[in-house]
């Protein structure tokens, strides 16, 4: 009897131990940690980045993984520099400029911005369109229209908090790249060796590629997403302030956004290594250096999925599409509207942010018309991700001016790694564009 009683007595202290109780509660308060940043990362790895990647590995082979490893710090500085704008100052990029800067940079970023969003909506938009067709007997065209208004209607109506829990688990297909290398012959030796010691080639076709790389990670509507998400934070979180208003929050709000952008980015960059590493492994050690489909790109993983790799690269495209095109949208309505200074939010109804719905709606469909251009939805993702590379060196320049800025940041101005990384990832950007055109 005393035995059978200290059974549970003896259970309960298991299941109590102060170790457990404390691991237990890191993991909880890492992961509640997370939000802004690793939603950036995760939308980062959209079809035009999927693409791209897909194509660098194919063409290139190994070639150009040592640019994953660069690109971490780089972006995971400019992202958490953005995102201290904005929980800072309480305001986006965009009311920044407005507030401290001519005219003439406020509309200029803007312009730019938009541009380049609307061409990456449409790239996208058409590469789910072009998924789908690999599953579904059908017009393409009519799968294309689909995806977009389904995609418009969802951010339209659903809250983006709501919206996005869901849409998350479809990238989890996206580690279905991270698998297949443990299924085929991978020289590890030789991808250490790529992925430390860049072997660096002056060619146009090499630069191209290393700014479509870089463009596609370190890219300007994520810096307005990140500082505007920022901002929301801020807004729906009751006693939540701007740092400037709070400054007793800055310590943990600040090393909140620190854990929470670096584990985004690394998501994104873990994932952007595989899949480049998988396309060299399986397209291009068998001749196939050129992706004009994304059939070709699914192919990929065939060796992993074997029937079902379709299904997975579809699930990768429709996924991460879905997730990249409220953020791509909304970042140039954020933008818009804080130069304007509208009603701004994704958690608004549209009848209370009319005017930001509006710009979310035009870009979509603006985008969306581009695909019956007859323009070839990897060839679009690609050059789409050379547009962004363009547009991010001045942009990032401006961010670095701003986030440098007393008046502005009032005491929390930049520290000096963040500003030695932030420039270093603003004169990486320059110089490969400058290379591109002087090639």
């Amino acid at each position: 009897m005393t035995t059978e009683s200290a059974i549970p007595t003896l259970e309960g202290q298991r299941r109590h131990l102060p170790g457990e109780e404390r691991g237990t509660g890191a993991i909880k308060l890492f992961l509640k940690k997370l939000g802004p940043g690793l939603i950036t990362g995760a939308s980062d790895d959209d079809p035009s980045g999927i693409a791209t990647y897909s194509q660098i590995g194919a063409k290139f082979g190994y070639g150009l993984l040592w640019t994953m490893l660069l690109s971490y710090p780089l972006m995971a500085a400019i992202q958490e520099i953005s995102a201290r704008i904005g929980r800072v100052t309480g305001c986006g990029i965009a009311a920044n400029l407005r507030k401290s800067y001519p005219k003439p940079v406020l509309y200029s970023v803007l312009v730019v911005m938009a541009i380049a969003n609307v061409f990456n909506l449409g790239a996208d938009i058409g590469a789910m369109g072009a998924a789908l067709k690999l599953l579904f007997p059908g017009n393409i065209g009519i799968f294309t229209v689909t995806c977009g208004v389904v995609s418009l209607l969802a951010v339209v109506f659903i809250p983006y908090s709501t919206y996005v829990k869901y849409l998350k688990w479809l990238t989890m297909s996206l580690f279905a790249y991270v698998g297949v290398v443990f299924f085929v012959h991978v020289s590890w030796s030789v991808v250490l060796h790529a992925s430390l010691i860049p072997q660096i080639q002056l060619t146009k076709p090499y630069l191209t590629a290393l700014i479509a790389v870089l463009g596609t990670t370190i890219s300007p509507y994520l810096f307005f997403w990140q500082a505007s998400q920022e901002v929301e934070e801020v807004k729906k979180n009751r006693g939540e302030k701007s740092l400037k208003r709070a400054p007793i929050q800055a310590k943990q709000q600040l090393s909140r956004i620190r854990i929470d952008t670096y584990t985004g980015m690394a998501f994104s960059n873990l994932v952007a290594f595989f899949i480049i590493l998988t396309a060299a492994s399986t397209l291009h050690v068998h001749g196939v250096t050129e992706i004009v489909s994304s059939a070709q790109a699914a192919s990929a993983l065939e060796p992993l999925a074997g029937r079902f790799a379709f299904v997975l690269f579809v699930c990768g495209i429709v996924g991460t599409g879905l997730l990249a095109i409220p953020v791509l949208a909304a970042s140039a309505a954020y933008g818009i509207g804080e130069a304007c200074r509208w009603e701004i939010s994704l958690e608004r109804t549209p009848a209370r942010a009319l005017r930001f719905y509006s710009v979310v709606s035009g870009a979509t469909l603006v985008g969306l018309c581009l695909n019956f251009l007859h323009i070839d939805p990897m060839r679009a993702l690609f050059w789409a991700a050379i547009l962004n590379g363009v547009v991010a060196a001045p942009l990032m320049a401006v961010i670095m001016t701003m986030a440098s800025n007393q008046q502005i940041m009032g005491k929390f101005v930049i520290p000096a790694y963040l500003k030695g990384m932030g420039w270093v990832a603003t004169g990486v950007m320059l110089c490969v564009c400058l290379g591109v055109f002087f090639t």
